[in-house]
């Protein structure tokens, strides 16, 4: 699992891991410093190296901005800050996996890609159950692989759909108030 090359191996990327039926789950694995996670395969639209973020007044602290991707306007949440990692300056390893949360394209700010990842259903361990006072439902389970383990995250819960639209209607609303102020009628991407 040290090895940040892609590692293509057998599974069902048509299904997701709540599925009762397959017996195979594929994932993109990234690193947060040294600790393993993985999406669902399924849910990850694209990988784009770490670009010009603008940042929104007020927004929650995970939230680092804004970037305009090929026309559409993204959200752009910084997982260290969501999991509470330590702060650390991006990198040239550092990059932003494009994901789909309830229709909603987001982008999630990662210390580095590292390879897809396909697990059997007996290498995934229930996520671990903590005190109530723990939201951990993001969680899918645990993956076991060369002695390691993955994180599996369902990316849906990591945030809040509700969140991200709410951002995106005060950006967008926001240009759409400078753009009249302006004389235009037209709402243009940053």
């Amino acid at each position: 699992m040290s090895n940040d090359t892609d590692e293509h191996s057998g599974g069902d990327s048509n299904e997701s891991v709540s599925s009762q039926q397959s017996h195979g789950y594929k994932f993109l694995g990234f690193r947060l410093d040294e600790e393993f996670f993985g999406f669902e395969l399924l849910s990850v639209r694209e990988i784009i190296r770490l670009t010009d973020i603008t940042p929104i007044p007020r927004a929650p602290f995970y939230i680092r901005g804004i970037i305009n991707l090929r026309g559409k306007i993204i959200p752009v949440v910084d997982l260290r800050k969501k999991f509470g990692f330590e702060p650390k300056p991006d990198s040239n390893l550092s990059c932003i996996i494009v994901v789909d949360i309830g229709n909603t394209e987001t982008g999630v700010i990662v210390d580095r890609v590292a390879q897809v990842l396909a697990f059997e259903s007996k290498d995934i361990e229930n996520s671990p159950s903590f005190s109530n006072t723990e939201d951990v439902d993001y969680i899918l389970g645990i993956g076991k692989r060369d002695g390691k383990v993955v994180v599996l995250l369902d990316v849906a819960k990591i945030m809040a759909t509700s969140e991200l639209n709410d951002i995106l209607s005060q950006v967008k609303g926001k240009a759409q108030t400078n753009e009249l102020k302006s004389g235009n009628s037209k709402i243009s991407a940053a």
